[in-house]
């Protein structure tokens, strides 16, 4: 039985088959469903990543894992199948939200000077752009 928020059995066998296999050499990878769960807790919890209880396994394994398949796009491709097959079935409802929200800017934003008079002292010294034109005459 799957504690609060960890993963159920019918949502791990959903995402199972997705994941990636190990495929290099040195020591297997710890239980994807483990380290799956331990990142989870985390964001559920807002928690460090040192805070990761031990159950989940080695907090670095978590956050790497993590790191890693949000940037090869594991994380994207998982939830693009979920929502697909849920939605096939469907067990979403999709609401769109449309909001005209006008941010305002204060009263003193408006008017500013775009240069500097030649009273001011924050200006600084002017620095003029030369142009140089050069003219080739052909034969």
């Amino acid at each position: 039985m799957a504690g609060r928020g960890e993963l159920t059995d019918e949502a791990w066998g959903r995402i199972e088959p997705l994941l990636p296999r190990n495929g290099r050499r040195g020591k297997q990878w710890t239980d994807h469903r483990q380290v799956i769960n331990g990142i989870l807790w985390r964001l559920r919890t807002g928690a460090p990543w040192r805070d990761v209880p031990d159950r989940y396994g080695p907090w670095q394994t978590c956050y790497d894992r993590f790191a890693r398949w949000s940037r090869d796009g594991t994380w994207e491709c998982l939830l693009g199948h979920v929502q697909t097959k849920s939605d096939a079935v469907g067990e979403i409802r999709w609401t769109v939200s449309v909001d005209s929200t006008t941010a305002r800017a204060h009263q003193h934003a408006a008017g500013a000077r775009s240069s500097f008079g030649k009273g001011d002292k924050k200006g600084g010294p002017r620095i003029l752009r030369v142009r140089r034109w050069v003219v080739v005459e052909e034969d």
